[in-house]
């Protein structure tokens, strides 16, 4: 691609479980005990102070947040004063950000159940195969009409539209033929089509894309791929618990050849990883996993933040390299850039 690209801070999914209406009233009331800190700084934007950790109970009872304690999140955010007496004079901004942190893990434990439950998003968005189809499910709260569209429908924007519910959620399902196989061919082409509020229609790659690829004898903008081969890749070595000393080799799949192309994940299966096992080492730390549109970026400018980059290979070749390296006693561990996005509208998140 010519010349580097910007970077834009990625935009995060708000809650799935409380209703838009619904969620700024919970967070205000769980929150509105006055802190007890005077100099706190009150959040931009919202009543709340720091330290406001006391509230109503919610319909999620098994929350451990409902006692109005915070066991796992003491203290107040100022606590690196104490290391470091320069930082005294922003005193009240450390008190503000730390008891804006807490906020949000309070509402996510409250609406989602936990960080745990809530970072497994990728097991219900995007799409499954299901006994009855191919499910899509896409967070986008904006959004007047949504449908999904692909070579599986002739880009018939009114063949699979979707429907959302009261959180932002869209959904469809697209069913299977009526020999019973899936609609959507592995392989092809797919995009997700909205009609913005401002009655704008876009065209955009799904959020939670597993495969991505790019065809620049055509274009250097990214297609999502539906990735569902008839073979799966299934994991042969039980799952590597990393070891008390680690002992990380930090590699690049792209770069870990001698010749002057962009490796594969199949050549670092077969030529690396035995060399890293020899050299005695018990993990390994991959970078620049995540699909991104600079190659030149070491996968600082994420477009997918599910999809392992096409440059290496498909996900079934990653999979394999990690039971491979799991099958050598080796950990693997996945750089995951979680600050940075790329900003080419057509290539994914942005």
């Amino acid at each position: 691609m010519a010349g580097k690209k910007k970077c834009a801070k990625p935009k995060s999914r708000e809650d799935s479980t409380i209703p838009e209406k619904e969620a700024g009233v919970v967070a205000d009331a769980a929150l509105a005990t006055p802190s007890k800190s005077p100099a706190a700084p009150a959040i931009p934007g919202s009543p709340l102070l720091p330290g406001n950790f006391e509230g109503a109970p919610t319909k999620n009872s098994s929350s451990s947040y409902l006692t109005g304690s915070d066991p796992d999140i003491s203290g107040d955010g100022t606590e690196v004063i104490k290391t470091d007496g320069y930082l005294e004079d922003h005193r009240d901004y450390f008190g503000w950000r730390y008891a804006h942190f807490k906020r949000w893990v309070r509402d996510i434990e409250l609406s989602e159940g936990g960080i745990e439950k809530y970072s497994r998003g990728y097991e219900s968005f995007g799409l499954h195969v299901t006994a009855e189809g191919v499910r899509y499910r896409e967070w986008a709260p904006g959004a007047r009409e949504a449908s999904l569209v692909g070579d599986f429908n002739g880009w018939d924007v009114a063949a699979n539209p979707m429907k959302r519910n009261d959180y932002g959620v869209w959904e469809v399902v697209v069913p299977n033929t009526d020999a019973g196989e899936v609609a959507i061919a592995h392989g092809s082409h797919i995009k997700v089509t909205f009609v913005a509020g401002s009655g704008e229609r876009i065209y955009r790659l799904p959020a939670w894309s597993t495969y991505v690829t790019q065809d620049l004898s055509k274009s250097p903008v990214y297609e999502a791929v539906f990735y569902n081969p008839p073979n799966k890749y299934r994991f042969k070595h039980k799952r590597q618990t990393p070891a008390k000393d680690l002992r990380i080799y930090e590699a690049h799949v792209g770069i870990s050849s001698p010749e002057g192309r962009v490796a594969t994940f199949g050549e670092f299966t077969r030529n690396v990883l035995p060399m890293i096992s020899d050299l005695g080492y018990n993990a390994v730390q991959l970078m620049a996993v995540m699909e991104h549109a600079y190659y030149a970026s070491f996968g600082y400018q994420v477009t997918s933040f599910f999809a392992p980059s096409s440059r290496y290979g498909e996900p079934d070749d990653l999979r394999e390299l990690i039971d491979t390296a799991h099958g050598l006693g080796i950990s693997v561990f996945l750089d995951v850039v979680h600050s940075h996005a790329c900003n080419n509208v057509e290539d994914g998140l942005n």
